[in-house]
């Protein structure tokens, strides 16, 4: 079975005998591996479908807000694109292996940096499917095995998600244990699997600050946060008004509740008169709630803007409402996001080279974008084939964690019978 009955202990034991297989094998089996997941996937939609229906319906999912529900709930096209992700992470090249730096040392050894996998990579997540399938065949193809931990109102879709890819694992010749889901239990096997030295190489928690500060508080296994997005667009006194309007809205509504939408607008004090009612007329039309600080309540003409709290400039709404703000200058923006971000992914509108190379170079975060939507930090778009989460963390990954990211490197000498004097 895909979900274990076992304890936590023993579930990561199995990965661990797993992940000396994984570790060497062939590109071709790994890719073997991942095409019969993908295939699964196509062939078992209506399954996969079924159980997420099952999870939707259950009660424990009752209390979910919109957001929520919305990463939860798979549709045929999800699992359709669940594939096609899998498939582009079979196409990527293989980095176990890859030569990373080569010298001949001064005592005639030939040193080599290379890439080699992880070893057992945990991953809690909140909510949604797709993480399952995601985080699977990026582990698998970077030579790592994997113990997942979903949340409990996602446990039947998971379950049948894993066993799409243990199925795959054994179908290519590989060990099924590569791939172990634990049904989400409580904050117990939570810190169960945060303590697991010597069997976990590396956790990654997928959530909100909750579950980041749970870890935090007992981990001693190596942990890489995929943590929170408190995401900003500054639209500079030299934007285009169009382009910056468009921005605006895409990356507040094309997907609320996800990590790279937008939280709060800045509007520079040069422009604000002539663009925030329009801005906001745009948002409020598309059923955002809008909070702001006193000057951008003045310039919102007829567009009803509530006063903004201390905490609304520090929150991760994960929905339909936006914080909105007038600035100064592109440092008072820089000053802002930096103060009240979570080094996630930001975004300045403008023409000025100038302002775009001072806020790229100023803003403290993992993505920092030039006319463009934050949304688009996402390892898909990316190219990566698909992500784990995104980390706003400086070492050992930042940003879109993927393949490489995966990875670690170990220096291989050989010599002809050198000893040290």
């Amino acid at each position: 079975m895909a979900v274990t009955q076992t304890t936590v202990a023993e579930s990561c034991a199995a990965a661990k005998r797993a992940a000396r297989g994984i570790a060497t094998a062939s590109t071709e089996a790994k890719n073997a591996a991942l095409e019969a997941t993908a295939r699964l996937l196509e062939e078992r939609s209506e399954q996969i479908l079924e159980a997420n229906a099952g999870d939707l319906a259950d009660e424990r999912a009752a209390g979910l807000t919109d957001a929520l529900r919305d990463r939860l709930q798979l549709t045929p096209e999800r699992v359709a694109a669940m594939a096609e992700g899998v498939r582009v992470v079979r196409d990527l090249d293989d980095p176990v292996g890859e030569e990373l730096e080569r010298k001949t040392l001064a005592n005639g050894l030939d040193l080599r940096k290379v890439r080699v996998p992880l070893g057992v990579v945990a991953v809690v997540y909140e909510a949604r499917p797709n993480v399952t399938i995601d985080c699977a065949a990026l582990t698998i193809k970077s030579g790592n095995a994997i113990v997942l931990r979903g949340s409990s109102y996602a446990e039947r879709s998971n379950a049948a998600l894993a066993a799409i890819v243990r199925e795959a694992l054994a179908e290519a010749g590989l060990p099924e244990d590569a791939v172990v889901s634990l049904a989400g239990g409580d904050r117990e096997e939570l810190a169960e699997l945060a303590t697991q030295e010597g069997l976990v190489d590396l956790l990654i928690p997928r959530g909100g600050e909750g579950l980041k500060n749970a870890i935090k508080a007992v981990a001693t296994v190596p942990v890489m946060y995929a943590a929170a997005g408190n995401c900003h667009v500054y639209v500079h006194a030299d934007a285009d008004p169009e382009m910056a309007r468009r921005i605006a809205v895409n990356a507040k509504v094309q997907r609320p509740g996800v990590c790279n939408a937008a939280e709060t607008l800045l509007i520079d004090a040069a422009i604000a008169e002539r663009f925030a009612p329009a801005v906001l007329g745009d948002l409020a039309a598309e059923g955002v709630e809008l909070v702001g600080d006193e000057r951008a309540r003045g310039l919102a003409g007829g567009v009803e803007v509530g006063a903004a709290s201390d905490e609304d400039w520090d929150s991760e709404y994960l929905g339909l409402k936006m914080t909105v703000g007038v600035v100064d200058s592109v440092e008072e923006a820089i000053d802002h996001v930096n103060r009240h971000g979570t080094g996630h992914s930001e975004a300045i509108v403008t023409s000025s080279e100038e302002a775009a190379e001072a806020f790229t170079s100023g803003v403290d975060a993992a993505a920092v974008y030039v006319n463009a939507s934050t949304r688009f930090t996402d390892g898909f778009e990316y190219g990566m084939g698909a992500e784990i989460g995104n980390s706003t963390q400086k070492l050992h990954a930042r940003g879109p964690i993927g393949m490489r990211e995966l990875t670690t490197f170990k220096y291989v000498a050989r010599g002809d019978g050198q000893v040290r004097e």
